[in-house]
């Protein structure tokens, strides 16, 4: 049951929801598109936006089981496409739209990779789906991208792992593309010295009376267009008749429009998984060359591992297939099968991966939650040799302990604040906590002498435009945390989450792109511009 400060908002009344729904002829092989529920659809969709009343739009999207995986995939893809066109639209034009201008060689080089790892993935494919699970997931997320991609042009066609290489594939690797950009040697790359990617925490709270798993996202301003998304999509292991529909066949997950995972990465699923991520990166030059075409980028691996793995070691094995070596993150991987309040934590609890080009490294780390209550992460890898490899020991000794896991001022507070943590109320507290100008930890070799990149939900704008810093991370950028999605035992059974969007504000100033200095510098198409929204669970139908 949530206290009293988190807001339901049920305002369906208020906000009139769009239904639309795909059939299939199987006489004729055709799919339709109808703007309301048909009899006997493929898939189906409802989509809400309460962008400007709560800071989110909605997205619910079902199959059924009776149809063929790729009409089902395909059809899923058409439905999402079709609903959320005009969002869609506008997301595209604020992130993707001028992608290219001034960088045509480098995009050329990008074309010629992902064609590549296209026709690498093709020809598995057509080798290898009719028998393997891996192979025929893989080809079900280009045939639901093909779907999106028709769905957005309001058409129809047939189910196809054929996509536009530089069209909406290119919001799906958004996460990909920070190290291809730097493979690729494209000359303005948008990674930042330092720059932050989210802070994580999960936290067992007292008796083991819970454990509530939270993230929140750091990202520009620019990507704020937001959907909470739930597919079921009762896909199976093979295209057998009556092979098994997949563990993972219904997830609910923070995402945008035009992306078929998460990006954030926040994951409930059906199989009774919770998965977060954190980025650090890799600053180790040597590793880049580990970063070839034939193999599965990052946002497919994420996928296949949400629908296929039963557990916390499943996951991180089925991730680990194929590594491409780009979005290097450190994953955790809840299992609350293997919870039970008032009880000790079983092994197998949380899973922990960390990624780099040609290397990962994970283990089992329930032991940490038993030791220390509390586990957190903040883009800095755990694993030493993770932590090595990646360069972070090399910036630690050029830049202090800024870059280093133990002192890093987010493992500072964490390490100083989880223990204020004993409900939903005060865990949310927490995640969206920055007091940069009073905090000692948020203070660094800067003038002013402090940064507010330094706290658990970072707000970059706030930090003044003539200040001086070590390194960029800690300057004035349109950059910051843009959410918070927290889940509990509880919730999860339902596929829910807390969900606050846009930057942090209390005790801040709200941010609204009216009076920044970036209001006319970048595209917000869509947005608001006043982001002072509170706390929702939605209700999924």
């Amino acid at each position: 049951m949530l206290v009293s400060s988190v807001v339901l908002c049920l305002l369906i009344a208020l906000v009139k929801a769009k239904n639309a729904s795909v059939t299939y002829d199987q006489t004729t092989g055709k799919f339709q598109i109808h703007d309301y529920i048909a009899n006997d659809p493929v898939a189906y969709g409802t989509f809400t936006d309460e962008i400007f009343k709560v800071g989110w739009s909605y997205l619910e999207i079902k199959s059924y089981e009776k149809y063929p995986d790729p009409i089902q995939a395909y059809a899923a893809g058409v439905v999402e496409g079709y609903l959320t066109a005009d969002l869609l639209r506008k997301h595209f034009s604020n992130l993707v739209d001028g992608y290219c201008d001034g960088e045509e060689i480098y995009c050329q080089r990008l074309t010629s990779f992902l064609q590549e790892n296209w026709d690498f993935i093709d020809s598995n494919v057509k080798v290898r789906r009719k028998y393997d699970v891996y192979w025929h997931q893989i080809a079900l997320t280009f045939e639901q991208l093909h779907g999106l991609e028709d769905g957005y042009k309001n058409v129809t066609s047939q189910p196809s792992t054929k996509v536009d290489l530089m069209g909406l594939l290119l919001l799906n690797i958004m996460g990909d593309l920070e190290d291809l950009e730097v493979v690729l040697k494209k000359n303005d790359m948008r990674r930042v010295l330092g720059s932050g990617h989210c802070s994580g925490l999960i936290k067992v709270l007292p008796n083991n009376k819970d454990i509530l798993f939270s993230q929140v996202t750091w990202s520009t301003y620019t990507s704020m267009l937001r959907i909470l998304k739930k597919y079921s999509l009762k896909l199976h292991t093979s295209l057998a008749d009556g092979s098994p529909v997949i563990p993972g066949h219904t997830s609910t997950f923070s995402s945008q429009p035009g992306v078929l995972y998460s990006g954030d990465d926040f994951y409930v699923l059906s199989s009774g998984l919770v998965a977060i991520e954190t980025t650090f990166g890799n600053g180790n030059d040597s590793l880049w060359k580990y970063v070839v075409p034939q193999t599965i980028l990052e946002w497919q691996r994420n996928i296949i591992a949400n629908r296929l793995a039963k557990t916390g070691k499943q996951w991180v094995t089925l991730f680990g297939i194929l590594n491409s070596g780009t979005y290097n993150n450190q994953w955790m991987v809840v299992d609350y099968n293997k919870f039970k309040p008032g009880s000790p934590l079983q092994d197998g609890l949380l899973y922990v991966l960390e990624q780099l080009p040609g290397y990962l490294h994970s283990e089992d780390r329930t032991d940490v939650l038993r030791n220390q209550g509390y586990w957190p992460s903040y883009n800095v890898a755990y694993f030493k040799d993770i932590f090595v490899m990646s360069g972070a020991q090399a910036n630690a000794d050029k830049y202090g302990d800024w870059f280093t896991y133990e002192r890093n001022p987010r493992a500072l507070i964490f390490q100083r604040d989880h223990k204020k943590v004993q409900d939903i109320d005060s865990m949310i507290k927490l995640m969206r906590y920055n007091d940069y100008t009073n905090d000692p930890l948020s203070r660094c070799n800067c003038t002013p002498p402090y940064s507010a990149e330094n706290a658990i939900s970072a707000r970059c704008d706030l930090n003044p435009v003539n200040g001086t810093y070590p390194f960029a991370a800690l300057g004035h950028r349109q950059h910051g945390a843009t959410d918070m999605k927290l889940t509990s035992y509880e919730l999860q059974k339902n596929y829910e989450f807390v969900a606050i969007s846009g930057p942090t504000y209390d005790p801040l100033p709200p941010f609204q792109w009216s009076k920044s200095d970036f209001d006319k510098k970048v595209k917000h198409e869509g947005h608001p511009d006043l982001w002072q929204f509170k706390p929702i669970v939605h209700k999924w139908l």
